[in-house]
């Protein structure tokens, strides 16, 4: 049987999440082990499907750009699950993560991905904050870490060219704040690679794109077994009516002077100077 469906950005975040609750060693680890999840929405897709908890999203990216909080509020953006029960790591995320032993898994997010197989997080804080910190931590003692990414974030070019191209300090304009890319190794997980988890079909991408609320979608067509397709449909058709997931408080979009305007550069909405462009006068930040 060969079914052609087309999945939204959301849609595909809970798809990515439901997936990734079903890999056996998120399993074992949930059981019997650690998990650190690292906040971002699809992530909290994640945190939601095993604790029913909406994690905090700092930055994220809208038709302003990249920006961040309107506020800072005290929902956990990262977290340890152990034994059912979470706690919030974020003052001690770089701890939490070197005390993880093999077995132990950590989720986290991206903001690009290629072909080759790599992922990078933006980071629009100094150092890309205590995650960010924390990220070579994550090779050098072995986590078993797994990217949630949906094929939106797929990039053309090679990501370890593409970091030299972009940096905190780098910009002199910016919509929002000015990032930096920090390369992510470990499983990435898509919404091809989340559909043949949740069962056993073959996934074929023919289109990317919409409108009306389907910008970033992917058209795919799934084959196999009637009952495997049949399946996936459900999958499909359930995750298609997920909200946007993260904390509500945090999810409300920065403006001028709220709290990462402090440290964010050359973000044209934060600062009193002006620069010319060739279509608008504006703010910038530097």
């Amino acid at each position: 049987m060969k079914a052609q469906l087309t999945i939204t950005v959301n849609t595909g975040k809970w798809l990515i999440s439901r997936a990734i609750t079903k890999i056996p060693e998120v399993q074992k680890a949930f059981e019997k082990g650690r998990i650190v999840l690292k906040g971002g929405t699809t992530v909290s897709c994640v945190s939601e499907e095993l604790i029913g908890l909406k994690l905090r999203i700092s930055g994220r990216i809208t038709p302003r750009g990249t920006v961040g909080s309107f506020e800072s509020i005290e929902a956990p953006h990262s977290i340890l699950i152990e034994k059912g029960k979470w706690e919030n790591i974020d003052e001690c995320f770089i701890e939490k993560v070197l005390g993880l032993e093999p077995g132990d898994v950590i989720i986290i997010g991206a903001n690009a991905i290629d072909t080759e197989g790599n992922a990078a997080i933006m980071a629009g804080s100094p150092g890309g904050g205590n995650p960010g910190k924390a990220i070579a931590a994550l090779t050098a003692e072995g986590v078993n870490t797994i990217i949630a990414a949906g094929l939106e974030k797929l990039i053309p070019g090679r990501i370890p060219e593409i970091t030299r191209k972009c940096g905190r300090k780098v910009c002199d304009f910016a919509m929002g704040m000015s990032v930096g890319l920090i390369p992510v190794y470990g499983r990435i997980v898509t919404e091809v690679e989340a559909l043949k988890i949740l069962g056993d079909v073959e996934v074929t991408v023919i289109g990317k794109g919409g409108i009306n609320g389907a910008e970033g979608s992917t058209t795919i067509v799934v084959e196999g077994s009637e009952e495997s397709v049949k399946k996936i449909i459900k999958e499909v058709s359930e995750a298609s009516n997920r909200h946007l997931s993260g904390n509500e408080e945090s999810l409300k979009e920065c403006k001028p002077g709220s709290p990462g305007c402090v440290y964010h550069l050359s973000c044209y909405y934060s600062h009193k100077n002006k620069i010319k462009t060739n279509f608008n006068e504006v703010r910038y930040f530097k």
